[in-house]
């Protein structure tokens, strides 16, 4: 009877060891382990560079619509987006177009 127990506790003892064992190697190897520690700081700083990226687009086209207000419409920003959209010109206009660099 003491021999089944003491086989049963072993048995126990090395589902914790290996349960233990697995747990510290995720905590080395995994994802969010020790070792990607370096992969996730780069990955961080990538995205934090995109994030400021955007925000300066955002206050560009915050502005923007600021400026298209239908109580007041910026003259000069309504002249430009009519004569963009609609390749309006006046008769004493010359317009150059130019080649777009990439």
């Amino acid at each position: 009877m003491n021999s089944h127990a003491d086989k049963r506790e072993k048995r126990m003892q090395l589902l914790a060891l290996g349960w233990l064992l697995i747990l510290g190697a995720l905590a080395l190897f995994g994802p969010y382990g020790m070792l990607s520690w370096g992969e996730q700081s780069a990955l961080l700083e990538k995205r934090q560079e995109t994030i400021a990226a955007l925000e300066e687009e955002r206050g560009a086209l915050a502005n923007r619509v600021d400026l298209l207000d239908p109580d007041h419409v910026d003259p000069d920003l309504s002249s430009e987006l009519v004569r963009q959209n609609l390749n309006v010109a006046r008769p004493d206009e010359y317009v150059v177009e130019l080649d777009e660099q990439p």
